[in-house]
């Protein structure tokens, strides 16, 4: 196999993790780290295609998305901090119920 091949089965395997961790746990924190895995495994991909083609796209989308992932991480740590002095806990499954 080449590296390409082997690298896209990693990132699908990354993004995979990501995916169960979402679903399975009902940590916020867990979430959130496998938000950002699902997010590294797209820019495993995206450098690795760009790798495949000579071309600096999916490079400097790989930026953009660093860009977001950091400020979506910024803005799900602040949320998650009021969560806890809200309701005690982070779980989700405590914090199903809003307050008006």
């Amino acid at each position: 196999m080449s590296t390409a091949t082997l690298l896209h089965i990693l990132s699908a395997y990354l993004f995979c993790m990501g995916m169960l961790g979402l679903i399975l746990r009902r940590n916020t924190i867990v979430m959130l780290m496998s938000i950002e895995l699902m997010l590294n495994a797209v820019n495993l991909s995206f450098v690795t295609f760009a790798r495949e083609l000579a071309q600096l796209n999916g490079q400097v989308q790989v930026f953009f998305i660093i860009t977001i992932a950091a400020a979506e991480s910024a803005v799900g740590l602040s949320i998650l901090i009021n969560v806890y002095r809200s309701f005690g806990s982070i779980k989700t499954d405590h914090t199903t119920v809003m307050r008006s």
